[in-house]
């Protein structure tokens, strides 16, 4: 039987182990998505308490704290801090099968030294130990980013943001992370979303353009693409909840964008015609920056109306859509390459069943020149599990190019959540050791190790251009 978590956790042969402690355990982080707030990066926010670290925001563990029948005043609503860390003490238990299970432990042995199991019986004395190392030095914000050895934070940020906060951290010299800004225009392409004219409206302060008309409005658009590069930005994201694609003229749009603004009902038919020409106006811009865009696809949000009314989005009640996304996702890549336009790309889907298709997908649009220009972006949201992201990884190595892969991402709004790539490392090396074991790869630690640590750091090293970041001795593949 194996210790609890112990140093050989989830390396199930002696290849798997050899290729997390000599390779992949100590290669720095690259989180090219995720949802930390700039601002308290910037301020160094210290943590009055481990469930302010923990639990405000995440509503990964909202969503079994509910399923296990916690009243919503001990997850969101007005008990303290205490009680809400004792109701989650209570739930963890009752998570095993659940990465929630491991990623909690993890976070306290990796960032707390804590190894005793998280239960009612032990969490005061958790409760205690946790927040009096929070009161210390060594616990704030960077500390515990520095002591995950990230080097690159990219954030999510609406383009009219001032993005005030990556400015003042991209002139200070003592923080030795790159904290980049990631260009999320979703509210620009949702013409149809109760907010869309007040939204242009921050746009045109923001851009300093006059927005009259549709070529204004892109013109804007343009001008935040500019600025976020100017600042450090290098990726874009979209949430394609639904992937939508229709023919469209430059008139036919911009009549589209006038009716909205004049305050005329909008077809579903215009509104694919408004996305897809903005959303294809977008990638050729990022393609002309050497940028990378992401699609986050099938996505269905905010099911509980009663819920979403009471707390607002992004709460723990969403789920998998089931779109259909393979002709519509076809034609926007290749209406942007047909223009020699298409950019670095990273597709997702929050439903598995697409997995097989983004990874045939993928293959058709790469160039022959960048090495996995196109990308299966690693398992999301309700797909980061162990199961997920094997069946992801699994599914990118029968039809492509896995020593290609850019690796995991935290997509989270934790400073704790680092752990993950810890996790998405053992479940690669374990993979590849499998391999090795069955006699399908051969012991090479050379090639094997190269692969692990590429996909850990060095592929999206080079994906996105960070070539501020220190390289360490590794040899490139060839």
């Amino acid at each position: 039987m194996e210790k609890f978590m112990g140093p050989n956790f989830l390396l199930k042969n002696e290849t798997s182990v050899t290729l997390y402690h000599d390779f992949a355990k100590e290669m720095p982080i690259i989180d090219y998505h995720c949802h930390l707030s700039p601002k308290e990066i910037y301020e160094n926010k210290k943590f009055k308490n481990i469930s302010e670290a923990w639990l405000y925001g995440d509503h990964y563990k909202w969503r079994v704290m509910r399923a296990n029948g916690i009243p919503e005043e001990y997850i969101t609503g007005d008990k303290s801090d205490y009680e809400k860390f004792l109701a989650w003490a209570r739930t963890i238990p009752m998570t095993i099968g659940n990465p929630l299970y491991n990623w909690t432990h993890l976070e306290l042995q990796r960032f707390f030294g804590i190894y005793d199991v998280l239960n009612e019986q032990s969490a005061t004395a958790i409760w205690e130990k946790v927040n009096a190392l929070l009161s210390e030095e060594g616990f704030s914000v960077r500390d515990l980013i520095i002591k995950s050895n990230v080097k690159v934070i990219c954030t999510t940020d609406d383009p009219v943001d001032s993005l005030e906060y990556h400015t003042l951290l991209k002139d200070e010299k003592d923080f030795p992370v790159s904290v980049v800004p990631g260009f999320r225009p979703d509210k620009g392409l949702e013409i149809n979303r109760e907010g869309f004219p007040e939204w242009v409206e921050k746009l045109e302060q923001a851009s300093e353009i006059e927005i009259n008309n549709f070529e204004d409005y892109l013109a804007a658009l343009e001008a935040r693409v500019h600025f976020f590069h100017a600042v450090g930005g290098t990726v874009s994201d979209h949430a394609l909840d639904s992937v939508v694609y229709e023919e469209v003229s430059f008139e036919e749009a911009a009549k589209i964008f006038a009716n909205r603004l004049n305050g005329s009902t909008i077809s579903l038919t215009d509104e694919r015609k408004f996305k897809t020409y903005t959303l294809i106006f977008l990638g050729k811009l990022y393609a002309d920056l050497g940028w990378a865009m992401q699609f986050h696809i099938n996505a269905h949000r905010n099911n509980n109306t009663k819920m979403f009314n009471k707390l607002g989005p992004d709460t723990g009640y969403d789920s998998i859509n089931d779109d259909q996304i393979a002709k519509p996702l076809v034609k926007i890549l290749d209406s942007l390459e047909q223009e020699d336009k298409l950019p670095k790309t990273i597709l997702y889907s929050l439903n598995p069943g697409d997995n097989y298709i983004i990874a045939s997908i993928i293959n058709s649009f790469q160039d022959g020149n960048t090495p996995g220009k196109i990308q299966f972006g690693t398992a999301w949201w309700f797909n980061d599990t162990k199961d997920g992201m094997l069946d992801q990884m699994k599914t990118l190595s029968n039809v492509g190019l896995f020593s290609r892969f850019i690796g995991m991402l935290t997509d989270s709004r934790s400073f704790l959540s680092y752990t993950r790539h810890e996790y998405f490392r053992r479940l690669v090396c374990n993979l590849i050791g499998e391999w090795v074991e069955n006699g399908e790869v051969p012991y090479d630690l050379e090639l094997l190790g190269k692969i692990v640590q590429r996909i850990s750091y060095y592929n999206a090293k080079e994906y996105f251009n960070f070539s501020e970041v220190e390289t360490a001795d590794c040899l490139p593949l060839k």
